[in-house]
């Protein structure tokens, strides 16, 4: 198996579900008592959050290329951010390393062109939601996505960043997301891509009226795809 670098801390909530999924797919292919090698450096994201200026993000994307380097030296052979918003600086960091990084968006947007899916909603917080860098991706794998509702961006960040990233599931959130979900049905989107770690847990990806693709989820198969030997 190859030793895979996660880059995290983007929150801890993320970061638990990435080295659990990861490590749940290793062991069921490489037996009950396999784990995956992972180096992982979790990162303060008091450093990394409420980032709004050029200089916020380039003060940012210095952290990562930095974690990137010393995961790199420490012997990480591939390399993964376990955040779809800091995937706005993806290519800053991959630049910075000779080893491959992994995107979220093209891992979602490979599996969305194997389903066939061509048509979805992105969900997820404000800068993935609203900028290109994510949404050029999946539209690269012949995703059509509907604009977002800058009344629903509000409300998503609201309950991503005051109660998501620190751990809590309410119900009221649940509410907010399915009736989210149930309006995206309705202007026409077959799919939801969910973009954003946290959402998976105030989010039944079984048991809405769309298809749910779970970024995260998807990045973690993806990932322990790579640690197997599968090169994208």
């Amino acid at each position: 198996m190859r030793k895979l670098g996660l880059i995290g801390g983007m929150s801890w909530v993320s970061t638990r579900t990435y080295y659990e999924a990861i490590n749940l797919s290793v062991q069921k292919r490489a037996g009950a008592m396999s784990s995956a090698p992972l180096l992982i450096e979790s990162l303060d994201f008091r450093e990394l959050s409420g980032l709004l200026s050029s200089e916020d993000w380039g003060r940012a994307a210095g952290i990562l290329v930095d974690s990137a380097r010393r995961l790199e030296g420490a012997g990480a052979q591939g390399l993964v951010i376990a955040a779809n918003s800091m995937h706005r600086e993806y290519d800053r960091v991959a630049e910075a390393v000779a080893i491959p990084v992994l995107h979220i968006a093209d891992c979602v947007g490979r599996r969305m062109a194997a389903d066939k899916v061509t048509n979805a909603a992105l969900i997820g917080t404000r800068n993935v939601m609203t900028e290109s860098f994510y949404r050029q991706r999946l539209v690269s794998h012949g995703i059509d996505l509907l604009p977002p509702d800058m009344a629903n961006v509000e409300v998503l960040d609201r309950y991503i960043y005051d109660e998501l990233m620190l751990g809590k599931a309410t119900r009221d959130a649940e509410r907010a997301l399915k009736t989210i979900i149930t309006q995206k049905e309705q202007a026409g989107a077959k799919a939801i891509v969910l973009a954003c770690t946290e959402l998976e847990m105030v989010v039944d990806v079984k048991a809405n009226v769309l298809p749910i693709y779970d970024s995260a989820r998807i990045h973690c198969a993806a990932a322990a795809d790579w640690i197997f030997g599968t090169d994208f």
